[in-house]
């Protein structure tokens, strides 16, 4: 595989969406323009992006000749030349994932000649046929106004705020000495504010401005502060490390809101704040197989988490498109699965490219996370998602299929074969072999397993797995699973495989991984969909209600711990509305910032049920975000929309309060509407 640097080869890839209407079909156009100087005969056009062709579409004025899942290969038609200065078009009506917003278009595109040269294309957002087209990017926020609904900026709000009186706002906060609980947390927020605010000086000495600011210990909730003010410095007083440095958070929000405004925002020199989260369980999950963030964007990450007062960090490390850890008994699955590419095991996906683009981390970087996240009152969840969406390992560690396995089962994102067998015992001595590595990383001492999308036709063509399943549940069971082989059984939203042969297969697999993560004396997590045939124990696990909003309460009624993120509400991947100029994914919903912040978790839930309620979590999932800056405007401040909640008693809460103070929260790359 070759790159083109010949000046005469200049390729431009342009798309256009126009959605249906009234009987008229989507219709999905491609146009590639010959910029250069030599005609182009022979040759194929790929591209990728979150929209996906059907497999099989028919393609006007061209021949699908690949689609793998989003990743589309095209051809033109026989003896078509493509001249200097020309314009080939080709569209095409039939789409499994079709466009709702302009992020969903091709992100990458290039050319393959017929003697295998790769000529990559400029390629331009998507355009719609039918709407103005001005592509948003970057965080939106609020102006701050003269007089604000409150005149302290925090995020999220304490529980106690008492006799508050303002004064004159110090140049910064001079950290005093104090115990040792204090000394950690101070040395966290310094490097919190150095990294998040860089230049500001939010931390000084005395001599140079700083404000005293003191430590005093007391017993109670390990998470919970006091601040004192008074004309000559300020108190905080907490339990622990993540008290302490809470309450120094609040106190840097505070004097950044007076410090940047302060005809709206004042800075105290009387009064109290008295505070405690509302949840134990305050989490923001990452998915960096789709697209890769580096260990510096990790660590930054972690810094805004903190300053959301999140406590809890689940890194999804792997997925159908991508092995992003190091696991020393099996060193293929970072050499082959954390890259991808033209004729690489895992081909270009969401815009990645035709050369080899990827990464992942090795032991000791995820050492080194993990233990700057715990400066910061943060535990890591690490994520292995299985059975299903495991292409990507599956390509690095064939030995771990059926080798008689025939015929071809679809995940819904269009991906083949891609599940873990259970049958095959391989596959389970590795799954043992991953968890224990992860335990030795990871002292949180919980390993979230995934169990989400298995497809219905899962290993319908697998022997090994059919004579498990006819032991399990009975020939009858087997012959109609056996059925399912080479059937497209993905449709419109996950496959709910509840009942099905295929829930039995994923319930064995389920309870030997978490037999081997509770030998390990860890908790096992997972996706809602891991309650399947009930192999849980119910006290060493915890599940993720995501599918709809019901389905958390109805699992908790069932016994389950339940931490609730609903893609309705907490899918942060969503695009804020339905207007065409919004980034982001659509399938879900298209939650406003406020439709965020005022999504009740636990409405309607029974004492029962609230038993068994550990928290909420923000989903960070990314097909959409090879821009870095629809990052900032999708996750931004529906993230602090979500930390208020997790923290904030409901009565306390308030929009027009949060919409204000939301304008002075960090974002991750510094990208502003």
């Amino acid at each position: 595989m070759t790159a083109s640097v010949d000046p005469n080869h200049s390729l431009l890839f342009e798309t256009l969406w126009t959605p249906p209407a009234g009987e008229e079909a989507p219709v999905y156009t491609i146009r590639l323009t010959n910029l250069g100087a030599t005609p182009l005969a022979g040759f194929v056009l790929c591209f990728s992006g979150p929209a996906r062709l059907q497999a099989g579409a028919a393609i006007e004025n061209g021949r699908l000749v690949r689609r793998f899942s989003n990743h589309s290969t095209i051809a033109p038609p026989d003896g078509f030349v493509l001249a200097p200065g020309a314009v080939w078009e080709a569209s095409s009506r039939q789409l499994s994932y079709p466009l709702r917003h302009w992020s969903d278009g091709a992100r990458n595109a290039y050319v393959v000649t017929a003697e295998g040269t790769i000529l990559p294309a400029r390629v331009l957002p998507t355009v719609s046929t039918v709407a103005e087209n001005a592509p948003r990017r970057g965080t939106a926020r609020a102006p701050v106004p003269l007089n604000a609904p409150q005149p302290l900026s925090i995020v999220p709000w304490p529980k106690e705020v008492a006799g508050i009186a303002g004064g004159q706002v110090p140049h910064g906060l001079a950290l005093a000495n104090g115990p040792a609980a204090a000394a950690e947390a101070a040395d966290a927020f310094r490097d919190i504010t150095t990294r998040l605010f860089p230049g500001e000086g939010l931390v000084r000495d005395i001599h140079q401005g700083g404000l005293p600011v003191r430590f005093a210990e007391r017993a109670g909730e390990v998470e919970a502060y006091r601040l004192d003010f008074a004309a000559d410095g300020v108190l905080v007083t907490a339990a622990a490390p993540a008290g302490f440095l809470y309450g120094l958070i609040t106190l840097g929000q505070i004097f950044r809101g007076a410090r940047r405004h302060p005809a709206t925002f004042l800075f105290p020199v009387a009064g109290s704040i008295e505070d405690a989260p509302r949840m134990g369980f305050r989490g923001c999950h990452l998915d960096v197989a789709r697209q890769f963030y580096a260990s510096a964007e990790v660590k930054q990450f972690l810094a805004i988490l903190a300053w959301n007062k999140l406590n809890r960090f689940h890194w999804h490390l792997t997925d159908d498109e991508a092995w992003r850890i190091e696991i020393t008994a099996y060193p293929q699955l970072t050499e082959k699965a954390a890259w991808r590419g033209h004729d690489l095991p895992v081909p270009p996906l969401f815009g990645s490219g035709p050369f080899p683009t990827g990464g992942y981390y090795t032991q000791d970087e995820v050492r080194e996370i993990v233990a700057h996240a715990g400066r910061y009152g943060i535990a890591v969840i690490p994520e292995i998602d299985v059975p299903g969406h495991s292409f990507a390992l599956l390509q690095a560690l064939p030995e771990l299929r059926d080798p008689d396995e025939t015929g071809e089962y679809a995940s819904v994102q269009g991906m083949p074969n891609n599940c873990l067998n259970p049958a095959q015992p391989k596959a389970i001595a590795f799954m043992e072999t991953v968890m224990r590595e992860l335990a030795g990383l990871f002292p949180a001492g919980i390993l979230h397993v995934g169990a989400d999308e298995v497809p219905l036709g899962a290993w319908s063509g697998s022997p090994l797995a059919l004579a498990m399943l006819a032991d399990l549940a009975g020939a009858d069971a087997a012959k109609a699973h056996a059925r399912h082989n080479n059937v497209e059984t993905n449709h419109d939203g996950a496959d709910d495989i509840e009942g099905a042969p295929t829930a039995v297969l994923q319930a064995t697999f389920l309870r030997q991984v978490h037999a081997s993560v509770k030998a390990l004396g860890c908790v096992t997590g997972g996706w809602q969909e891991a309650a399947h045939g009930g192999v849980l124990d119910k006290a060493s696990s915890y599940l993720i209600g995501w599918r709809d909003v019901p389905v958390s309460a109805r699992l908790a009624q069932e016994g389950y711990d339940i931490v609730v993120a609903p893609g309705q509400a907490y899918y942060l991947d969503m695009g804020q509305s339905t207007d065409w100029n919004e980034p982001g994914a659509g399938w879900a919903g298209s939650p406003s910032p406020r439709d965020t912040y005022d999504f009740d978790p636990v409405e309607g839930w029974t004492g029962e049920q609230l038993a068994h309620f550990k928290g909420v979590q923000a989903c960070i999932w990314n097909e959409s975000m090879a821009d870095r800056a629809i990052f900032d405007r999708l996750v931004f401040p529906r993230l602090s929309a979500i930390a208020e909640t997790a923290w904030t008693p409901w009565e306390q809460k308030d929009w027009d309060r949060f919409i204000v103070n939301a304008a002075l929260m960090p974002n991750l790359y510094g990208h502003w509407a």
